[in-house]
Formats: structure tokens, sequence, C-alpha cells
């Protein structure tokens, strides 16, 4: 085997598998930006597809056909903002502590959504859907000699969605107006204060935005990964996002490199057998494989890696 037919494996499952990291980890970068620190993006992953599946199973008796997933990702997006209000009001309207907080989103949702799942279907596990977002071929773009192949066949819409989103997330947090509002209130709220800027509010909108990108990643991940939801649906992405997140520096395009590496961790177990120089290792090493590249990445870079200064800080307004 050639090395362009490995990278034409090694590529398309790296950005497939790293879609509902990369948009998880925006979700972080919006939170921990404005100051609160969210490790409840599992909890908000867990929420995002337990939504996408149960919607995609409900749409597809609708009527909806194909774009009953596509309708899911909407839902899932406002239905895991509206989840992440929880996290909001305790730590930013009642000073909760930003760790315990994230930890009871992540027990919350977990618990709510199979209690949910058991009430609606009767069982442990929603219904394989229909009706899932499929491979396909970028028409022009796939024909380019060397990045078509790699980038532009058999590829998924959600992936360059995913991509583009960490672009424009960049953009929104370093180029504008709103995005220097919520990094003030990230690094020194007292002084946004002092300058009119509403840090309650600002830290609301980031907390609600990180729900918002970490329920669409939970549903692109079992709209296009999974297809249905259970209690090992989402079995630690959250975290993967997490550490994507730190290991990016709180940057977007950090964030999307970094998913990227851990997507391509994920995807070891599935092409591993098709892959000469892996092809001999046993399986259970590659399936651990991204949990120790998690670890190792957050024990290597999370001494280094510099947050924003009022990161898990509450803010008491006219407290010195």
């Amino acid at each position: 085997m050639g090395l362009m037919e490995i990278l034409e494996i090694i590529v398309p499952a790296a950005i497939f598998s790293a879609a509902p990291l990369i948009l998880t980890a925006l979700g972080g970068v919006f939170s921990e930006r404005a100051g609160v620190v969210n490790i409840g993006l599992e909890g908000l992953m867990v929420m995002g597809a337990f939504i996408g599946a149960t919607f995609t199973l409900f749409a597809q008796n609708w009527g909806f056909g194909a774009w009953s997933p596509w309708f899911s990702l909407i839902v899932a997006a406002v239905g895991g903002g509206l989840f992440s209000l929880l996290h909001a009001i305790a730590t930013v309207t009642f000073r909760a502590d930003h760790v315990v907080s994230g930890v009871a989103i992540n027990f919350l949702a977990t618990g709510l959504c199979l209690f949910l799942t058991k009430k609606i279907f009767n069982s442990g596990q929603s219904p394989y859907i229909d009706h899932r977002i499929y491979k396909m071929d970028i028409p022009v773009l796939e024909d380019i000699p060397v990045i078509g192949p790699l980038l532009f066949q058999h590829a998924y819409l959600t992936s360059y969605l995913a991509i583009i989103l960490a672009f424009v997330v960049w953009f929104v947090i370093f180029k504008t107006p709103f995005g220097l509002r919520l990094r003030s209130v990230g690094e020194h709220p007292m002084a946004a204060d002092t300058m009119g800027i509403n840090v309650t509010k600002m830290r609301y909108v980031g907390v609600m935005l990180s729900g918002v990108f970490g329920g669409l990643g939970g549903a692109v991940y079992v709209t296009s990964i999974s297809t249905n939801f259970s209690a090992s649906t989402i079995a630690g992405q959250g975290f993967m996002a997490l550490a994507a997140m730190i290991f990016g520096k709180w940057n977007p395009l950090g964030a999307l490199a970094a998913a990227l590496f851990f997507g391509f961790a994920q995807s070891l177990s599935v092409i591993g057998a098709s892959i000469p120089l892996l092809q001999n290792i046993p399986s259970v090493y590659l399936l651990i494989a991204p949990y120790v590249l998690t670890i190792l990445a957050l024990a290597g870079f999370i001494g280094r890696a510099e947050a924003p200064k009022a990161n898990g800080v509450n803010y008491i307004k006219g407290e010195r």
C-alpha cells in the first residue's frame, strides 16, 4: 500500500471523527473566554445527542425524510443552549464553584436523558435512525489532484461545517467588538465593568454559546457516527473536546488543530486494520489510544497553557 493510499484512509477518517470534538471545543472556548470554567461539555454533548436522535426519529415519522437529521441539529443546538442555562445560573448568578457545577451538569444530563429515553422508547436506548447524514463527493473539488481524494471525496458536510465554524468563531472572538467584550470579562471583569460592559450578561452569553455548540457536537455525533442514543453513545468525547480546547490554548484555531489530532486518535480503532503499520497492533490498544493521548496532552500542556486570567473566578460587583 502506497503513501497516498494510506493518507486517503487516514485523513478523511480523522476529519470525520473530529467534527463533534471541534464543535464542542469551540463551545468551551466561548465559555472559558468569558471566565466560566465549563467541564460540563460532556453533559452538553449527551443532551445534544439525545435531542438529535429523538428529534430525528420523530421527524422521520412526520415526513421530513432526509432533512430530519439536519433539522435535529438545529433543535439540539437550541436544546443545548437552554440546558447550559443551569450552569450559567449556578456559576454566574449564585457564584457556585464552576467545577462542581460542571460535574453536576454531566451527571444530570446523563441521568435525565436516560430517564427520558426509557419513558419515550420504553427501552434503555433509542431505535436507530433511518435517515443519517451520509458521505458525499463535492463536485469539481473532488477532481483536484492529491487534495481532492483526501478532502473532498466521501466526505461529510458536517466536517466542513465544523471547520468553517472554527474560522468564524476565531473571527468573532478576536476581530469583533463582541469578542473584545467577551475576552475582557474573562481577563479582567472589574475593568470591563468599569468600562460599562455588563459582566453578568456577557458570561451568560458565553455559557449559552457553549451549550449551543456542545449540543450541536452531540447531535452531529449521533446523526453521522452512532445513529442511536444510549448510555454509552457519548463516552468521553466531551472531555476530549475540553482537552482540545486547553491543548489549543483557548484559541478556536488551536482547538481545531487539537481536535483533528484527537479525531485521528479516535479513528485508529476503525482504520487500524487497513494500515500496514498498525494492523498487527491489538485492537484494545487502538481503542484506548485517544484516552491515553488526552491524558498525555493534559499532563504535558495544562501547566504551560495560559488560561484567561479570570477563568473560574466569580465576579462580585464592587468587591476589590
